[in-house]
């Protein structure tokens, strides 16, 4: 036993260790060999044999778990020595980029942000009336129809505009105030120039009654667009949007074609790239304001990335290309 129990203090490796293990405990080990003579012995000596026998098999035991314990440690420190990665050797490697509807949205922020817009966000899921009701597109309006998409179980939808931040903002915050609303929108569109999900940045501005106009948000939006994509002419178009009245559609002259007339315009040298207009009444009732009044727009991220970096193919936004 003793020179077993030197040859496990003795032992470098775990296949050493087990070997020794089978040496002593297996089929025709030491101990079992030891424990198969108890037959032949009587008595006091048998029961003396035994106890001595049990003891020598604990304390090999003991040894062994103590012995494993340490080369497993051993083991594992050499490993992850071995596998250690010197970071500082990937100082080549391509850095990353950001996306271009990030870069957009960054561009359309700067602008406004410059202009003491606060930027507000809020769940991509939405009640009902947050989403619809609360801007005057009750059940059953024709103005659904464009609208009503993807709905959970609990009849909660997937916002379908950004107008719900505003509507929450209202809600919690009294006026005067001005703010912008980015993020992701959903609605069961998909072609070259729509996709089930975009992204929108939505704008709002409310103060006592007669202080904001459509001449400001006139102004306000062809300055916008100016700065985006310089030295273009801007049109506004009467139209109708449920939760604005009067209400409009803001149209530029065509980046391409400089309003010649080319197949991306239709060949009328305008592009339609956003809607806006005076808040309707009913929307400052739904969320409890009086005597105020306000402007709103929207706008469709990807139609501005769209048209700033001259990508002809919206699916091309949400493909990945494993090759970079």
């Amino acid at each position: 036993m003793q020179s077993i129990k030197q040859q496990l203090q003795a032992v470098q490796t775990l296949q050493e260790l087990e070997n020794l293990k089978v040496q002593m405990s297996g089929k025709k080990g030491v101990l079992t060999l030891a424990f198969a003579q108890l037959k032949n012995l009587e008595g006091e000596e048998k029961k003396q044999k035994a106890q001595e026998l049990n003891l020598l098999k604990q304390e090999f035991e003991s040894i062994y778990e103590n012995k494993k314990s340490e080369l497993q440690t051993l083991e594992l420190a050499k490993k992850l020595e071995k596998e250690r990665i010197d970071v500082s050797l990937f100082t080549q490697n391509k850095a990353g980029k950001t996306h271009y509807i990030h870069l957009m949205i960054e561009k359309i922020l700067d602008y406004f942000s410059l202009l003491n817009f606060e930027v507000c966000q809020g769940s991509l899921i939405e009640e009902d009336f947050y989403n619809f009701e609360a801007l005057n597109i009750p059940k059953f309006h024709p103005a659904r129809d464009m609208q009503d998409t993807f709905y959970t179980r609990d009849q909660k939808v997937l916002r379908t505009h950004t107008s719900p931040v505003q509507i929450h903002t209202m809600l919690n915050k009294k006026p005067p105030l001005r703010m912008i609303a980015p993020g992701a929108v959903f609605r069961r569109d998909y072609d070259l120039t729509h996709s089930p999900m975009f992204h929108q940045v939505e704008g709002l501005m409310v103060d006592e009654k007669g202080l904001v106009s459509f001449s400001h948000l006139k102004f306000i939006l062809e300055d916008f667009l100016k700065s985006i994509f310089g030295d273009i002419q801007v049109r506004f178009r009467s139209s109708f949007f449920p939760f604005t009245e009067p209400s409009a559609e803001v149209d530029m002259s065509c980046v391409f074609c400089q309003g010649e007339g080319c197949r991306v315009c239709s060949h009328t040298g305008w592009l339609e790239v956003l809607g806006c207009g005076m808040v309707n009444d009913n929307v400052f009732k739904a969320v409890g304001y009086e005597n105020v009044s306000g402007y709103a727009f929207g706008l469709g991220v990807e139609r501005f990335a769209m048209l700033y970096y001259a990508i002809n193919d919206l699916r091309g936004f949400f493909e990945v290309d494993l090759r970079n």
